[in-house]
């Protein structure tokens, strides 16, 4: 079906169309404006639309906000419009408000860890995670121009088992791209429901830091030092956790998640044509040289300096990065 005939056949024929940023992916999204009513059209190629309109329904019946669904076809859906109050931009607008709405995302997190998780959710073992950060290796490392001997292989195989040894043992409902961007302010709402859910079609059954290290470690906008205190205190006092038992594991999942985050973002400006990436890659960096200089990271830390340069302007091909 094409976009217009959905779009007819929803109602929404005549809608204003307002074309709004993507994510990573392939799919775009479009606000509809008719009147006073508002939708979010989402234009999916890979057709992922079965799997977010699954978990979308499966977060809205353990009591959280996620878009509802009005509509869908193959490759098509339209969405609940959470509005503009996107995390990152009320932070930047209001700095005062920072510590809250991490405050008010980590208190999702903790009701996700009492939650039931979705059988067919893809199990995110310490060996498929060590797994995913191929991407460092295969298109990381040839942007900068470097060409790797057995490193990569020791380096997955001594991640792997670091994590077997620190993750908790517990698998919830792990969002994966749970940062700033993808979370929406609702005042009106209460609790938990303040916080709206988007992106989160890729999520996967794993360890309850993950999502923990995506909030904090974000890779397109500096938490402040207090933020990030605050955060943290919030869900170790929240979880009944102990910091000696969460830091390591999540220093461990910080360097997973960036090590594959480079590659990624790599392959976005390298095969994509979307080369904006390139100036997060030095932040990404910065947030693995931090993880990388904790005590659980030691063995890990001679391997990965000697085979990653620093991601300079001139190695990246890019102009001065901010």
């Amino acid at each position: 079906m094409s976009v217009d005939a959905f779009l007819a056949a929803q109602g929404w024929a005549d809608a204003e169309q307002v074309p709004l940023a993507g994510d990573a992916s392939s799919r775009r999204y479009i606000r509809l404006c008719s009147g006073p009513k508002r939708a979010i059209l989402m234009i999916d190629p890979q057709d992922d639309t079965p799997r977010f309109a699954a978990l979308s329904a499966h977060l809205r019946r353990l009591g959280l906000s996620a878009p509802d669904i009005y509509a869908q076809a193959t490759g098509l859906m339209l969405l609940e419009d959470f509005g503009d109050a996107q995390f990152a931009k009320v932070a930047q607008t209001q700095p005062d408000m920072e510590i809250p709405l991490y405050r008010a995302a980590t208190e999702v997190l903790c009701h996700l860890v009492t939650c039931k998780v979705p059988a067919e959710l893809t199990h995110a073992t310490p060996r498929i995670l060590g797994q995913m950060i191929e991407p460092v290796f295969t298109h990381y490392l040839p942007l900068l121009g470097t060409k790797p001997d057995d490193t990569p292989s020791e380096i997955t195989a001594r991640l792997t088992d670091l994590l077997a040894l620190h993750l908790p043992e517990e698998a919830v409902l792990v969002l994966r791209d749970y940062h700033a961007e993808n979370m929406i302010w609702l005042p009106d709402r209460d609790h938990i429901r303040r916080v709206g859910l988007l992106d989160f079609q890729d999520a996967l059954a794993g360890p309850p830091i993950y999502d923990l290290v995506s909030l904090l470690q974000d890779a397109r906008r500096d938490v402040t030092d207090a933020c990030h205190a605050a955060t943290l205190r919030h869900y170790l006092d929240l979880s009944g956790r102990s910091e000696s038992a969460v830091m390591p594991a999540f220093h461990l999942l910080g360097l997973q998640r960036n090590l594959r985050i480079l590659g990624i973002f790599a392959r976005l400006a390298t095969e994509r044509g979307k080369p904006g990436y390139l100036a997060l890659i030095p932040r990404v960096w910065a947030h693995i040289r931090t993880s990388l200089s904790t005590p659980v990271a030691r063995e890990l830390e001679p391997l990965i300096l000697d085979l990653f340069p620093e991601p300079t302007p001139e190695r990246l091909g890019v102009g001065a990065v901010p």
